[in-house]
């Protein structure tokens, strides 16, 4: 499993530092992978946090933190559980929030902002 963050954003760094601390393996940066290679749609990665899953599927936004979330401790599969099944919208609508203004959050920077 690969979950790959834009390390060019302060606040993605951050956030993936976080899961990486938290025991959530396969976290890396776009910038440390071949994209088109794992099948991934670059402009969409620009926009959404996209994962590679072990079978090859690729899924973006809060899917994809889900996903990731199962590979983690207990706690955080349980997290995962949650936002891939019945927090799945409400999920899919903070993570829209956050993406959309995570240059003014935490670690946020001008090179955080989508275009």
């Amino acid at each position: 499993m690969h979950l790959l963050y834009d390390a060019d954003c302060g606040f993605c760094s951050r956030s993936a530092s976080w899961l990486v601390a938290w025991g959530v393996p396969g976290v890396r940066s776009m910038q440390s992978v071949d994209l088109p290679a794992l099948g991934l749609d670059a402009a969409r990665a620009g926009r959404e946090i996209p994962a590679v899953l072990p079978d090859g599927r690729v899924v973006y936004g809060a899917r994809a933190i889900g996903e990731a979330l199962r590979f983690g401790p207990l706690w955080l599969r349980v997290a995962g559980w949650l936002v891939r099944g019945p927090l799945a919208w409400p999920a899919a609508l903070v993570y829209r929030v956050v993406a959309r203004f995570r240059h003014r959050l935490p670690g946020g920077t001008g090179e955080c902002r989508l275009g």
